[in-house]
């Protein structure tokens, strides 16, 4: 299957284009994607509900999916023509010539006879007449949602080049019980707020919790024995030990490389407080910084070449650029404030933080040399992002003024109002990556 980007789709099939919406960023181009319902070759009772009626609500799902993109607009399916199932592969071009659209996706639901149902998707370039894309799912009826989502994925990739988040969770530690008796488990959720699970019971105390780049295991902070420690376990609660060999030491700030092989984190040894890597399976690790202070809050670059750190050894938290060896330190945040919690976009051209400038902590991004520092949120105590798969979201904890109550939110790269995780209790120390359950 041939690879496309927003470049290509844009120029060599002269998509149709909007202007700029409201809260996209300034002269980024918008694809207008046509979302038919996606039809079914028979109307069969499953577990999840008619697959005539399962084929209309994915269409609306991935609509509203690849609307939250900031490059991409839908026109949705009520206001579309129906087709049929055969027309799914082999799309009447003539048709569509009307839909004002640069893009067009089709597909059909199938009843198998399994139990499962079939989910076939496809993303068509108007102008060209050609396929761009296309997926296929077997998947429980009830599941009909997340084939939804990884068809919105596909296309994501397919026109911007970059993964979708649509198919993802976010880790975060859950916070109930009370001021003096708190309770903090670790739980996760796919990014629509469907489908939480607790992953510990509030046994101890939890923080910092980090997702494997395959989405298979978790590092976390436990206060287990009362000196805080990095700890990595499976995603299903098994196989839970300590990530370091030799004595107990206190260790906090896991972060997965991107290869999921190594984990950089914070050791405070001998009054000093520095950054050190270890294989992802434990063992002894390997010190990175040695200064004055407290370096803290690694983050891997994309291409694991590179660690962003926060680090006091200049008076006050700033954000420095180090390889991925230790060497070739250097300061990158410079504006006045404190700057603490970077976290590196997935596309590599950004790292995103919080700042407090005396009287609000807020979220910010700056790129890697130091240059375009601007910020994300004006919040009263926004911090600790982190990045969406596709790099064009944030997640990050927000303490509500007054009742102290911290809580997920999610925002754009580009500004607009933030807004709040349906979770059912308070949350910090989000993480966003990873698939699906």
């Amino acid at each position: 299957m041939r690879s496309w980007n927003m470049k290509s789709l844009l120029i060599g099939a002269a998509a149709i284009l909007l202007p700029t919406a409201a809260g996209a960023q300034a002269g980024q181009p918008q694809l207008v994607v046509a979302v038919p319902s996606l039809p079914t070759p028979k109307n069969v009772d499953t577990g999840g509900g008619q697959t005539g009626v399962i084929g209309i609500q994915i269409a609306q799902m991935i609509a509203a999916d690849l609307r939250s993109s900031e490059s991409i607009v839908t026109i949705d399916p009520e206001k579309l023509r129906r087709y049929t199932p055969t027309e799914a592969g082999s799309p009447l071009y003539r048709n569509w010539e009307n839909a004002n659209a640069g893009a067009l996706v089709q597909g059909y639901v199938q009843a198998r006879d399994d139990g499962r149902i079939s989910v076939v998707c496809y993303l068509y370039d108007l102008k060209t007449r050609r396929e761009m894309t296309r997926a296929g799912f077997a998947v429980g009826a009830e599941d009909w949602r997340r084939a939804a989502h990884r068809c919105s994925d596909t296309f994501h990739k397919a026109i911007t080049g970059l993964p979708g988040h649509f198919d993802s969770r976010i880790l975060y530690v859950a916070e109930t019980g009370s001021r003096t008796a708190p309770v903090k488990r670790l739980a996760i959720v796919n990014w629509d707020a469907s489908n939480h699970n607790y992953l510990t019971q509030g046994e101890g105390t939890v923080l910092s919790p980090r997702l494997s780049p395959d989405g298979q295991r978790v590092a976390y902070v436990s206060f287990a024995g009362g000196m805080p420690h990095v700890r990595i376990m499976d995603l299903d609660g098994s196989n839970d030990r300590a990530l370091l060999a030799g004595p107990p030491a206190m260790s906090f700030a896991p972060a997965f490389s991107p290869d999921g092989r190594k984990i950089a984190f914070s050791m405070a040894n001998a009054g000093n407080t520095d950054i050190y890597v270890v294989s992802s399976n434990g063992g002894f690790p390997q010190r990175l910084t040695a200064t004055p202070g407290i370096d803290t809050a690694p983050s891997f670059s994309p291409d694991g070449r590179s660690i962003a750190f926060e680090s006091d050894r200049g008076g006050a938290e700033q954000i420095y650029v180090m390889n991925s060896d230790g060497s070739g330190q250097r300061r990158v945040t410079f504006s006045a404030g404190s700057h603490a919690s970077p976290a590196w976009s997935p596309k590599g051209d950004l790292i995103a933080f919080s700042r407090w400038n005396g009287a609000t902590l807020s979220i910010g991004v700056v790129a890697p040399d130091g240059s375009g520092e601007k910020m994300v949120t004006n919040g009263w105590q926004d911090e600790r992002p982190s990045w969406a798969p596709d790099g064009e979201f944030l997640v990050f904890q927000r303490t509500q003024q007054g009742s102290g109550l911290v809580w997920p939110y999610t925002v754009s790269l580009n500004g607009g109002e933030p807004k709040r995780l349906a979770i059912p209790q308070p949350g910090s120390d989000p993480d966003w990556s990873g698939a699906s359950q």
